[in-house]
């Protein structure tokens, strides 16, 4: 998931506890990896979907604004003109020990302009890089 550098520091320091966005992921995604846009333009970490929230934007935020990590005005400018927001809880952020390039993880994969669905594969061409990656997830849990 594309997130501007300040947010996914926030996320990882854990002071930004819900992620907003117009629309849920697949009801199958259990981990987000974090890829911090430019000027970082690398994955910087992950954290594991605890819920969801979905209801008007105003709703959504006057539950989660004591943690949301944004401003109020910032918040309002992103869902102006949406019926609906998404808040995606953050639950167990964590750090990478080696921020990845994407095309490490997979040369092929394109800079996501809000997400993109990945399936790590230890045994393919990246197999070393994914398999690190995926082990270094699974050990913070």
């Amino acid at each position: 998931m594309s997130i501007k550098p300040r947010f996914a520091e926030a996320i990882l320091d854990g002071t930004k506890l819900v992620e907003f966005r117009k629309r849920r992921l697949a009801p199958d995604v259990t981990t987000v990896l974090i890829y911090a846009t430019m000027p970082v333009g690398r994955v910087i970490g992950a954290f594991e979907v605890g819920g969801y929230d979905i209801a008007s934007p105003t709703a959504v935020w006057e539950r989660h604004k004591g943690h949301a990590g944004i401003s109020r005005t910032g918040y309002r400018d992103y869902y102006r003109g949406a019926g609906s927001a998404v808040g995606i809880r953050v639950r167990d952020a964590r750090r990478l020990a080696r921020p990845l390039t994407l095309a490490e993880i997979d040369p092929s994969l394109p800079a996501p302009q809000s997400f993109v669905y990945l399936t790590l594969n230890p045994h393919g061409p990246q197999g070393d890089t994914q398999a690190r990656l995926h082990d270094e997830l699974a050990a913070t849990r």
